[in-house]
């Protein structure tokens, strides 16, 4: 059984300011020697904190669950790939920017977030940020600033949202927690407050025309379908298509010629879709070619693309520049905590009312289905989001184990008739021994 003990107080402090200096960028608003070094001071004061605490107080660097095993492997595989990579410089440079640092927050998050509190101040700052990034976008679109391709909302500044795709990535997988948040408040106005903040968040996917964003919008609906209206999937199902069908019609100029260039490449004036495709094929056939240890981090689109692109796509990027065994451990470190957080669902549905738990692990679940789904259309499993997506919904489920002292396993799932047919033979058992 997981037992957290109370503790990481400074680290948590640390941590939470390094995540605001992360989404807020303060060097690409005021420029100087102080804030262009300000993550990376933060982020050393972050781990030097987590680390004399940790040893402190759990005698240990870590804690073990299985997807810290699971990206450390993945780690590894990145280091390995470095010497045998086309050009070791550029894989070495990957490596040790943001995915390494990625793993290492990652890791504090796993040690420090102790408590819902936490968690849920975490998770709020995430809400408020793509609620920042919304209100940007439709401000954007309002004044008609509308600068990628000369119809999309510009992603912000240089980092985390730079690309306008990146940016609808965030906001899509930020929208389930608002979500979860939603279903899981009893106060009006809390409810109120967190649905206009997941619509804000769809009217800003929307206007990043991002077709794999939209795809995840569609995914996180019908997984609140299935999973909240089980006894009306008829009825849910109906709403969905009219949902589907409203954000069309209500979106901006050429949002449906877009959507379709997902099925019909030519409806694609800029041709990105015929573009995207071909690199999809060409990072297969280099992954195929490559299956050990891959070409290396960062190597594709310098060496191996033909119009000097990535893949768009972060399987195949994993695949073709660290090799399947990477792919394979990646994958798995996104599915690891997935089943997790179903059986919390399953084990607290009889008490969603007043659980602390259910609507939340709804809610991470989505998040993570979300962003396997619209991680298929980009290159980003390098970046921040899946690391702190898998954080949350790791310590999530340690809270839950320490809070209520279960061991969470996974149990194969049987359906009502397996379930009645079990309790006829158990009576007909019962019947024949007497």
């Amino acid at each position: 059984m997981t037992f957290l003990k109370r503790g990481h107080i400074l680290s948590f402090a640390a941590l939470f300011f390094f995540t605001i200096v992360l989404y807020g960028r303060p060097a690409e608003f005021y420029p100087s020697v102080w804030t262009n070094s300000l993550a990376l001071i933060v982020g050393v004061v972050t781990l030097l904190f987590f680390a004399v605490t940790q040893v402190t107080l759990e005698g240990n660097l870590t804690a073990r669950p299985s997807e810290v095993n699971l990206v450390f492997l993945f780690m590894l595989t990145g280091l390995l790939s470095i010497p045998l990579a086309i050009d070791p410089a550029i894989a070495w440079s990957e490596f040790g920017g943001t995915f390494v640092r990625g793993i290492l927050i990652f890791v504090v998050i796993v040690n420090v977030i102790r408590t819902e509190a936490r968690l849920k101040a975490l998770l709020l700052l995430a809400v408020v940020t793509a609620l920042v990034l919304s209100v940007q976008a439709i401000n954007d679109y309002r004044l008609g600033l509308m600068t990628v391709e000369g119809y999309r909302a510009a992603g912000r500044g240089k980092g985390i949202f730079g690309n306008t795709n990146d940016m609808a990535l965030y906001l899509v997988t930020m929208l389930p927690i608002s979500v979860a948040l939603f279903f899981g408040s009893k106060q009006p106005l809390k409810k109120a407050i967190h649905a206009g903040c997941a619509a804000m968040m769809i009217f800003g996917t929307l206007l990043s025309y991002s077709r794999g964003a939209f795809i995840g919008v569609l995914v996180a609906f019908v997984f609140f379908a299935l999973r909240i209206g089980r006894r009306s999937k008829f009825e849910i199902a109906i709403l969905l298509v009219v949902a589907s069908a409203a954000m069309i019609l209500l979106a901006p100029s050429g949002y449906g010629d877009r959507l379709l260039s997902i099925i019909m490449p030519g409806m694609d004036s800029n041709g990105s879709a015929d573009t995207r495709r071909g690199e999809l094929f060409r990072s297969i056939y280099v992954a195929l070619r490559h299956p050990l240890l891959g070409i290396g981090m960062g190597n594709y689109q310098p060496n191996m693309s033909y119009k000097g692109l990535v893949t768009h796509n972060s399987y195949t990027q994993v695949a073709a520049e660290m090799g399947m065994t990477a792919l394979v451990l990646y994958t798995a470190f996104i599915v690891r905590p997935l089943r997790k957080l179903a059986s919390i669902a399953r084990e607290t549905f009889a008490d969603r009312k007043d659980s602390h738990f259910y609507y939340l692990a709804l809610g991470l679940q989505a998040s993570l289905l979300v962003y396997m789904v619209s991680s298929f259309f980009l290159s980003v499993a390098y970046a921040w989001n899946i690391y702190y997506l898998v954080g949350y919904a790791v310590c999530f489920r340690r809270i839950y184990e320490s809070s209520t002292g279960k061991v969470l396993t996974v149990e194969k799932r049987i359906n009502d008739d397996e379930v009645n047919s079990s309790s006829i033979l158990d009576s007909e058992r019962s019947t024949a021994a007497a």
